[in-house]
């Protein structure tokens, strides 16, 4: 396939494996986005609520999709990388996606009007895309982890309380679920690599469809063991100077001596297959992820 290769180093003899798949990801799912607003336009369907938060989401993915071609074709430092997901957040601040009324643990309901756009938005849009684009590595990591936490947030749309949640929303996420879960076995099994554009153009979804659906709450909570991996990684960088990797041993095990990432934590001292730490890894986020659902629905 017309793909550069890229080296896959936890595997015995080091194969070279087809990157930048992800972009097939970014393709799909932006034109069932446009789909549906046609839809609407032509024929009424989808509800109107559904059309009006597919333009922004396509445009969000398609920003994702461009920036993380450009970090797999220049090799962007993480100074500027951190911050590139900035501009993927203006199709939702542009059309005002989102409600600026958000519940807060201490102080109730808080109406942060223009400041939820121009702040609130975007910070939500880098740290969640940042946090995704981490947590990579192995096979199925980039792909299978947003997987659950996008079904997670279908199902929190679903079964959340009508008043917060328009249940129909879930159809935005019908075939960027359907295109992510075919990569994911691709993926898993070690014959292909999303790239940088299939990881920040999922990590760009997951956090512009809880905007749109107003299901915020449950990406909080479903991404946790992504936060928990980044905080490793950063107080590991910016206190020590020190980077986490994985060992390998000559039987194809994986394994760490120090705890400075999620990886690293799961396989300290503790050799492990790639697909079992993988697996330890995606079972965390179904655990996480049905938190969330499990929270939005006693919301």
């Amino acid at each position: 396939m017309p793909f550069p290769g890229a080296i896959d180093y936890h595997k015995p003899g080091k194969p070279t494996v087809p990157n930048g798949l992800g972009v097939f990801y970014v393709i799909a799912s932006a034109a069932y986005l446009f789909a549906l607003h046609a839809s609407h336009a032509f024929w009424g369907f989808p509800c109107e609520a559904v059309a009006r938060g597919a333009l922004p989401l396509a445009g969000c993915i398609l920003f994702g999709g461009f920036l993380g071609l450009l970090d797999d074709w220049m090799d962007l430092r993480w100074r500027y990388k951190a911050l590139t997901p900035i501009i993927a957040s203006l199709p939702l601040v542009a059309l005002r996606q989102g409600n600026p009324v958000m519940a807060t643990y201490i102080f109730g309901k808080v109406n942060f009007g223009l400041f939820y756009y121009i702040a609130i938005v975007p910070a939500i849009i880098t740290i969640t895309t940042n946090t995704v684009n981490q947590l990579g590595g192995l096979n199925g990591l980039e792909t299978l982890c947003p997987l659950v936490i996008m079904a997670g947030l279908a199902l929190a749309t679903i079964l959340g309380p009508a008043k917060a949640v328009v249940a129909e929303m879930a159809i935005l996420l019908a075939v960027p679920i359907a295109a992510l879960a075919v990569l994911g076995a691709l993926n898993f099994t070690g014959r292909i690599f999303v790239g940088n554009v299939g990881s920040f153009s999922a990590g760009i979804t997951l956090a512009a469809y809880a905007i749109i659906a107003n299901v915020e709450q449950a990406l909080l909570i479903a991404i946790l063991p992504y936060v928990l991996n980044s905080s490793l990684i950063l107080l590991n960088f910016f206190i020590w100077r020190r980077l986490p990797r994985l060992s390998m041993t000559s039987e194809g095990y994986l394994y760490a001596e120090h705890r400075r990432s999620l990886q690293t934590l799961l396989a300290y001292r503790r050799p492990t297959r790639e697909r079992v730490l993988v697996l330890k890894i995606v079972l965390l986020f179904i655990i996480t992820s049905s938190l969330a659902v499990l929270a939005t629905m006693l919301s």
